[in-house]
């Protein structure tokens, strides 16, 4: 499995001079854009990505054995090196592909409800490769030389890069692959993006521990440590008041101002976003954390569905709710670890209780005063989250053991214990009364473990 990720180096001072390198570089993926719309035919007879940009090449770049190109790239951008001329090729190709495909399926719909057709694509926000040798040398460790477009020529410039930024990859990127860095601006402050590639392997073996995580909107997250034999291991619960105080203190300024007919808040928004972002980037590596000091073989969490319109009192905050980023950076994080990650049904975590007494009651339905907490049928008061999280662990390992029970006895089971015809019913005491039935089958079936 390969993995990747993205480390910013910033470039220190000589903000001003990078602008027209990008401005020329956006400037060659449109001309490339208009001359792949206006040969598309030919250029999308072609299979390979390196072949339709050397047809393109062909088109518009002038040489000993093509001196005449219906479309002449020279003569408008003098001296343009020729790794960034391909760079913009691929940018152009990408672009217009998508437009065509966008294209081709508006016009095979229904004209009753297919919308507005797609426009013609633009070049954006595009910024170029910066690519070895030809457009980037490593003279130093802190130090680096940049080909950009200065003083109305195309020149090598040296450039300072931060120390701190250079230190932190050394020391957590050593021994991986450095890709091409592409020149990036955030504000007003210009950076190196390096991409860092490895392979990793995961363990084949089986999963015999996992961390069940439920991630909720009143606390970030809540984790169980659960055995193939359901029996819980340890808890972990992160909430972070502070930071979801200053989050609901960002999100009542917004409403205040759209409460006063403001337009447009970016600055308010941006507040939020940040604010957002921290919850996320701490509830990820506060979950990995925990996969590590427990040693787990798999982290475990709900596929959860957020599409659809949200509603309620608390719509904002389900807006912001950065649930599927925060699986994302999980995912990458614990495959560096060599950790398994995996994803189960989510329907009903929550609203069964993990002892199989039925639907639970919360928060104002339960006389409670809060709604992270619920009430069973049998009286027993409960943090939901937790609950939640044992009924998540305990859903993974029903799967992984139903997948490798044979039919017949698969069958069996199931009429024995009917919770498990349906996912969104299973609970802890549905993998606890899994395990009793099957340590009444034949030796064969008694071996089988979660996998």
């Amino acid at each position: 499995m390969k993995l990747s990720m993205t480390y910013s180096v910033k470039i220190e001072r000589l903000n001003h001079i990078f602008m027209d390198t990008v401005r020329l570089y956006r400037q060659a993926v449109s001309f490339f854009m208009d001359v792949c719309l206006q040969e598309w035919d030919t250029v999308s007879s072609w299979n390979g990505q390196k072949e339709r940009v050397n047809l393109v090449e062909f088109f518009t770049v002038s040489s000993k054995k093509n001196p005449s190109v219906p479309y002449d790239f020279g003569a408008d951008f003098y001296k343009f090196p020729c790794y960034l001329r391909r760079a913009a090729i691929a940018e152009a190709l990408g672009k217009v592909s998508s437009y065509q495909s966008n294209l081709a399926r508006w016009e095979a719909a229904d004209p009753a409800s297919r919308g507005k057709e797609p426009g013609l694509p633009q070049a954006g926000i595009v910024y170029p490769a910066m690519y070895r040798e030809n457009m980037f040398i490593r003279t130093g460790t802190y130090q680096a030389a940049l080909k950009v477009f200065i003083r109305n020529t195309w020149d090598w410039i040296l450039v300072d890069l931060r120390k701190s930024d250079v230190d932190y990859i050394l020391r957590h990127c050593g021994n991986y692959k450095e890709c091409v860095p592409t020149l990036q601006k955030r504000g007003k402050e210009w950076f190196l993006d390096f991409v860092f590639q490895t392979t990793v392997k995961l363990s084949e073996n089986p999963v015999e521990r996992i961390l069940a995580v439920d991630l909720g909107l009143n606390s970030a997250c809540t984790c169980s440590v659960m055995d193939a034999e359901g029996t819980v291991l340890g808890r972990e619960f992160l909430s972070l008041p502070r930071e979801y105080d200053s989050l609901s203190h960002a999100i009542s300024h917004i409403k205040h101002a759209q409460k006063l007919c403001a337009g447009r808040t970016p600055r308010l928004w941006a507040q939020a976003k940040g604010i957002n972002d921290d919850i996320a980037v701490k509830t990820a590596q506060f979950i990995v954390d925990t996969a590590v000091k427990y040693d787990v073989d798999c982290i475990v969490m709900e596929r959860l569905d957020l599409t659809g319109r949200k509603r309620g009192s608390r719509k904002m905050r389900l807006h912001l709710w950065k649930a599927q980023y925060v699986q994302s950076m999980v995912m990458e994080k614990a495959h560096r670890n060599l950790i398994r990650v995996a994803r189960v049904c989510a329907w009903n975590t929550s609203r069964l209780a993990f002892d199989g007494s039925g639907r639970v009651s919360r928060g104002k339905e339960a006389d409670l005063p809060s709604y992270s907490l619920c009430r069973f049928t049998s009286g027993k008061q409960y943090n939901c989250d937790l609950n939640a999280s044992y009924n998540i662990g305990a859903r993974y390992f029903i799967r992984e053991r139903l997948k490798t029970l044979p039919a017949t006895v698969g069958q069996a089971v199931t009429a024995k214990v009917p919770e498990l015809a349906h996912r969104s019913t299973n609970t802890l005491s549905t993998l606890i009364r899994l395990i009793a039935e099957l340590q009444g089958f034949t030796p064969a079936a008694d071996g089988v473990t979660a996998g």
